[in-house]
């Protein structure tokens, strides 16, 4: 029987393409019982105060208890809770509330270990007193903190709440300020006590009963909210509940195994960071975040929703207000508060820890397909790579490259020489990433499941027995990634001896790591599964895959000796996860409007820490026409992380299987890529010491122009770049908003356009609208190769666009490439500034950088130069350069009509040196 169950739920999930997203399948509000409750409440539900507020170990600590004493049992009395405010340097400030220990509740509650850097301790703020303060209609007073110098914490006794206000006295952002607060505390089973749930066929036994905490957050000074990933929906965040809201879910957060899913959907899909950022008119960010790994809702709602409670926040006020729910946990939150809609990013990333720096060869081009079927297979396609000119850096393999879906093995059949097969990719300058996922096959002659169950690394069922579920393998059993112990173990299984068949050019793919269980409650892991310790799957649900990369991450530092950086692609995300490698949207579809919400979906995960991440070019499920396609591999070669990659039932869809002209469109998209190479690495770098992401929103830059704070079709490659894509079939223009008041410069043709307008612009089948920013400097390599490494020697191309002063400044980042000697100094980091009719090249790295590099800068590009210049001369070699005036170059392109720029021909310096170019 259970054999006949297994097969035909192999030929449900292996016909996924056949099939739509079955909502029914996953959870309203409605059949959650903790969301329908918390949204239920009425605003001032609560009715807790703060009392006992002081001052200890450098926070303030309080307790929070009823306003008036229940009068209920013993068993069901509201206990105080503690609640305890921290402040640290760059203005921000942490709120966690918990259960009083001293009282010993039934089990302490779970806190998301690993998460916040180790760094942060550092930088506490350790508080020596606090001031009171009587807010306007209050009977008692309220406890000041300071924060900044032009901030402070304020903790309101009665009513209960928490807020950071400017010096001034204005609001920044508020929690239980409409009286949301509720906070579930676990009590005692008794006899005849029934607390499981059911949802389908499947029961939730819910041992510790209810556990839920709610409460409303307000951003004060805002005109939309963003963040809070993984949805496929626009990037400012619509209303879901109040006035003018049709009947709409929550965002949810719940990492789920969701093919095909729906556009413009509030519904979780497979990665979960309840981070929030707050933008308004007087441009000012703030932000908010609540490290909680257990399932969460939460509202954005619209303004008026409490009208008929009359909650006074001020009804003038341009607010957000925002309802927060979670099925369990402690309240663990940070308040960000800016101003500046970088420095809310930075705060965030001191918090949860910046990028990592990833190789150069993964910033490339990336050709994956489930799956390339044999080593004559890889063989062609690497071939066909060269033979029609397309760079590429890597090749993947997904789960058909195993014996019989056994990770880290081989098919003895298809792939019976991989070491072999490495080794070629590798002469070429290229490398190939095989899948790992966190399902192992329960077969009792597989080396990984005998260890696995031997050391009793796996994750538990309710009963005690290893946790039995079906994925792709058929019976399979989840290691326990919760454990430092287990983790340390697992990343021991990436070395050269355990993982036979690996070459140094071998990196990894975590997919199906939310986790994704076939035969499981919404297509996951029960709830009441247990963890290392006793914790609940349902505390640590959203952060096992977070858990399971940071494994993998952590196991190919170990296997290169901690010389060489990881490369590991997950499908699930939590807060952290940036510090471990790069993520993707999962599983779309060959569909415009996929190709469209790729591009909110990607400013959301950059806004949250993400900035490694990209959508599958082409779309997963389904067959793109060439139209679709070409228009794809258009916007995808701005996407940080650059991969095509299909579904095993569609069509074959490499870049020469289209026809002449769409291989010419799709080559000139990639091309592209490899041309900005230097630009993207740079801003890799930028994102790695500051966590401000690759791809940026265009309010990021330009924070006071209101028309970019919903616009979510356009978006900012660094601060240089204003990228526009196309996602509507059969169309030649688009319509394009270039902001600020300096010009840009088409990079089609170098044509100067005014800011601060819209315009209709052409875009023909070649090209997609893509703008240099006035006052920029950008650095390219524009000779084409195979794959990135074989660039490693090649010039650099410089592009100054000037601004209205005749002005321009940018910067260079150049290390190795591939190993940790960068956070040794040994880099090469310069200045390039352009101002009086002078370009300079000074050097930001320390003095004592020991990497140097022959590459020279073989040509100049300027742009907007007014003057009729004739010569430049090249300091410190007193030379002259030649000066000619021409089409504008991107690449090996030339475009074909436009104005004519000015480019200083092969000045002879070298990049990293200093010197400058005098244009006269």
């Amino acid at each position: 029987m259970r054999s006949l169950l297994f097969i035909l739920s192999l030929i449900y999930f292996t016909s996924q393409p056949s099939l739509s997203w079955k909502k029914e399948e996953f959870r309203t509000c409605d059949q959650t019982p903790f969301c329908k409750r918390a949204r239920s409440r009425a605003p001032g539900a609560c009715s807790l105060i703060a009392t006992d507020v002081s001052i200890t170990d450098g926070d303030l600590i309080a307790k929070l208890i009823p306003k008036i004493p229940n009068n209920q049992s013993s068993d069901h009395q509201i206990k105080p809770l503690i609640l305890s405010l921290t402040v640290y340097t760059d203005r921000i400030v942490r709120l966690r509330i918990d259960e009083d220990h001293s009282l010993n509740p039934p089990r302490k509650r779970f806190r998301v270990p690993d998460v916040v850097v180790s760094e942060l301790d550092d930088n506490k703020i350790w508080l020596q007193k606090l001031s009171t303060e009587t807010i306007s209609g209050d009977a008692t007073p309220s406890s000041i903190i300071h924060v900044s110098d032009n901030h402070e914490a304020v903790v309101r006794h009665a009513p209960f709440e928490v807020y950071i206000r400017e010096k001034s006295g204005d609001r920044v952002v508020s929690i239980n300020s409409n009286g949301l607060f509720d906070f579930e505390q676990l009590e005692k089973k008794n006899e005849g006590d029934n607390w499981e749930e059911k949802f389908r066929t499947h029961t939730d036994s819910r041992p510790y009963g209810s556990q839920s905490i709610s409460f409303d957050v307000t951003f004060h000074d805002s005109s939309f909210v963003y963040g809070i990933p993984e949805h496929a929906t626009s990037f400012a965040l619509k209303p879901t509940k109040g006035p003018g809201v049709a009947e709409s879910e929550p965002y949810r957060l719940f990492n789920l195994d969701v093919f095909e899913y729906e556009h413009d959907s509030p519904f979780g899909l497979y990665g979960s960071i309840p981070f929030m950022v707050s933008h308004g008119k007087s441009g000012k960010t703030s932000g908010f975040f609540w490290l909680n790994a257990a399932e969460m809702q939460i509202d954005v709602l619209s303004k008026g929703w409490d009208a008929e409670n009359r909650i006074a926040l001020g009804s003038s006020e341009d607010r957000i207000d925002t309802l927060w729910m979670s099925e369990a946990g402690i309240v663990d939150t940070f308040f960000f508060v800016g101003p500046e809609p970088k420095d809310v990013v930075k705060q965030y990333a001191s918090v949860t820890g910046t990028s990592a720096m990833p190789q150069l060869f993964a910033t490339g081009y990336h050709q994956c397909r489930w799956n390339y079927k044999d080593e004559e297979d890889v063989a062609q396609v690497d071939s066909k790579f060269d033979e029609h000119d397309i760079p590429y850096d890597v090749l993947w393999l997904d789960i058909e490259h195993t014996d019989g879906k056994r990770y880290f093995t081989w098919d003895s059949v298809l792939f019976p020489n991989p070491e072999e097969m490495q080794k070629k990719l590798a002469g070429k300058g290229r490398r190939m990433v095989t899948i790992v996922d966190p399902h192992i096959k329960r077969d009792d002659s597989y080396f990984l499941h005998k260890e696995a169950t031997q050391m009793g690394y796996y994750v538990k069922d309710l009963s005690g027995k290893d946790f039995d579920g079906w994925c792709w393998p058929g019976s399979s059993s989840y290691i326990d990634m919760l454990s430092p112990e287990i983790r340390e173990w697992w990343g021991g299984r990436f070395s050269y001896k355990n993982y036979v068949g690996s070459t140094p050019s071998l990196y990894i793919w975590n997919d199906m790591n939310e986790p994704s269980v076939f035969n499981g409650p919404e297509v996951t892991m029960p709830r009441d599964a247990l963890h290392v310790g006793g914790v609940e799957h349902r505390e640590v649900h959203n952060a096992y895959g977070y858990y399971f990369h940071m494994a993998t991450s952590d196991g190919l530092v170990m296997r290169g000796e901690g010389k060489d950086r990881p490369f590991v692609l997950s499908r699930a995300i939590f807060p952290g996860t940036q510090r471990y490698g790069a993520i993707w949207t999962g599983d779309n579809t060959a569909e415009w409007e996929h190709l469209r919400v790729s591009i909110p979906m990607l400013l959301t995960l950059g806004l949250t820490g993400i900035t490694f991440s990209g959508a599958d070019i082409g779309g997963f499920f389904g067959n793109p026409e060439p139209e679709l396609l070409v228009r794809w591999y258009q916007v995808g070669a701005y996407y940080p992380f650059f991969r095509g990659h299909a579904h095993h039932d569609t069509k074959r869809r490499e870049p020469w299987l289209f026809g002449e002209r769409n291989t010419e469109l799709m080559r000139d998209a990639i091309h592209t890529r490899y041309t900005l190479l230097p630009y993207f690495y740079t801003l890799f770098r930028e994102a790695n010491l500051t966590g401000v992401p690759v791809v940026r929103p265009l309010w990021m830059e330009f924070p006071q122009d209101e028309a970019t704070f919903s616009n979510d079709e356009a978006f900012m490659v660094g601060s240089g770049l204003l990228v526009q894509g196309v996602y509507t079939k059969g169309t030649t223009h688009a319509s394009v908003y270039l902001p600020g008041k300096e010009s840009w410069y088409d990079l089609r043709n170098g044509k100067t356009y005014v800011g601060g307008k819209t315009y209709k612009m052409d875009a023909p089948e070649e090209s997609i609208p893509a703008f240099q920013r006035a006052g920029t400097i950008i650095p390219r390599k524009d000779r084409f190769r195979r794959s990135s490494s074989q660039m490693d020697n090649d010039p650099y191309t410089l592009v100054v666009a000037l601004n209205s002063t005749q002005e321009a400044d940018g910067e260079l980042y150049i290390d190795d490439g591939k190993s940790f000697e960068f956070k040794r100094g040994s880099y090469i980091h310069r200045r390039f500034i352009f101002s009086n009719g002078v370009l300079t090249s000074t050097n930001l790295a320390p003095p004592q950088a020991g990497f140097s590099s022959p590459c020279l800068i073989d040509r100049i590009i300027i742009l907007g130069h007014t003057s009729g210049p004739k010569s430049a001369l090249v300091e410190p070699l007193n030379q002259k350069a030649e000066i000619e005036m021409g089409p504008l170059r991107m690449g090996g392109l030339v475009a074909s009509s436009g104005t004519k720029v000015l480019t200083i021909r092969k000045p002879g310096v070298r990049v990293d040196q200093d010197w400058t170019v005098k244009v006269q």
